[in-house]
């Protein structure tokens, strides 16, 4: 896990804590894949609730490498399942996640009780942060 000076993690926290639309970067091969998705950060990681058979969840089984982009913030990092997002071990974070995507997780493009419907986790491994002239790289 990376160390995220405290400044940097409370302007994330301040500017990712909540549903964002982010870039999220995979591989396929050797070729970049890149798509938006909805995210919410919290302690170095930012989550995704998205389809086990996706083919981002099948990129980052053959590489978890990842990179994401968003409001002045570019990172790296690894990716893998939580599983089901009805998991016992899930419970607390699925609600927060409920909670942060309450504006567009019931409108039927998501199925909550399918096992396949799962939380991405992207950890951070580094990341560039800019904020009002300071550049925070960890």
């Amino acid at each position: 896990m990376v160390s995220i000076p405290s400044e940097a993690e409370a302007i994330l926290r301040e500017r990712f804590g909540k549903d964002n639309v982010i870039a999220l970067a995979t591989t396929e091969g050797t070729v970049p894949q890149v798509r938006y998705v909805n995210a919410y950060y919290e302690d170095g990681a930012f989550y995704v609730i998205t389809h086990a058979l996706s083919n981002k969840m099948r990129q980052l089984a053959g590489n978890p490498a990842a990179a994401i982009a968003g409001d002045w913030f570019t990172g790296h990092g690894t990716g893998r399942s939580l599983g089901a997002l009805g998991k016992e071990e899930n419970r607390a974070l699925a609600e927060t996640l409920k909670q942060v995507f309450a504006s567009w997780l019931g409108n039927g493009h998501t199925d909550l009780a399918d096992e396949n419907t799962i939380i991405l986790q992207v950890q951070l491994t580094d990341g560039c942060l800019l904020s009002h002239g300071t550049k925070y790289q960890f």
